[in-house]
């Protein structure tokens, strides 16, 4: 299907539903949703975003500047994860913990603005990795207009870019809790450690990456493209990220990939 009677489908997708609040935390994939579903039901779409301490507080900037800009209604929804039962324990089912809380808090929002339905961004390509959370949202009664209606992320993309939407060539990003292995411990602490690692990262200029955490070792994920590049200021990252408290720094030769703290799993959802 050509791209944009892809695009007029979605929005006729959304505009059936009456009324919906997208799950909006300002990236590429929600960002279009939203978009789309203003563009189809006018101010009767909200965007209800998350605050967390997953979240680093540039994401939460960019998405609230994003609803500014395109005169969208937002309603902050703010969540303590370490209140939901096992999620610090971090076990291979914690994103469908978390996701369960966080999308019961997105579908209140909604019942008490009186809107009929609530809405998130996961892709055609979301389907090909372990994603417990995704189960939280069918659950739930959350819908995916995106899969729904088949789009791929790199549709998603140049379909931004014509829009002309900020968040076109944003790179991808994930809950900050996705950094760790299963099964250690998540703190408050060692988030803000995984964050201000991956804001130094951000300030070199690197495009995409990912900072895991192995006990006291930082495992450094970046494109292979810019290998090269982390070699050169390997100095600086490796005293900047001992001064923030790791050990050991290494760089992953497999380079950047989503989800790659699943390669351990033995069996996948």
């Amino acid at each position: 299907m050509e791209r944009n009677a892809k695009y007029e489908r979605l929005k006729g997708y959304l505009r059936a539903f009456g009324s919906v609040a997208v799950a909006f935390s300002g990236g590429v994939d929600s960002a279009f949703l939203l978009k789309a579903a203003k563009e189809a039901l006018g101010n009767q779409a909200i965007a209800v975003t998350v605050r967390s301490c997953l979240m680093p507080c540039r994401e939460f900037d960019e998405a609230e500047h994003f609803c500014v800009q395109e005169r969208i209604r937002q309603i902050i929804c703010n969540v303590d994860p370490f209140l939901i039962d096992g999620f610090a324990d971090n076990p291979p089912n914690r994103c469908y913990l978390c996701k369960k809380e966080l999308f019961r808090k997105i579908r209140d929002a909604a019942v008490q603005n009186d809107i009929a339905e609530v809405a998130e961004g996961s892709n055609l390509d979301d389907n090909g990795d372990y994603r417990p959370g995704l189960r939280a949202i069918r659950e739930l009664g959350v819908k995916s207009p995106l899969q729904e209606v088949g789009f791929t992320k790199q549709e998603i993309r140049r379909l931004s870019e014509r829009l002309g939407l900020p968040t076109w060539n944003k790179p991808s990003f994930a809950c900050l809790a996705s950094r760790f292995v299963y099964g250690e411990k998540v703190t408050p602490e060692r988030l803000n450690m995984v964050e201000r690692a991956e804001q130094i990262l951000a300030g070199l200029g690197f495009s995409q990456f990912r900072v895991r955490m192995h006990g006291d070792l930082a495992r450094l994920e970046v494109l292979p493209d810019e290998f090269a590049k982390l070699l050169k200021c390997r100095e600086q990252v490796c005293r900047e990220l001992k001064e923030l408290g790791f050990t050991y720094i290494s760089m992953d030769l497999a380079g950047y990939r989503t989800g790659s703290m699943n390669e351990t799993l033995p069996g996948r959802e």
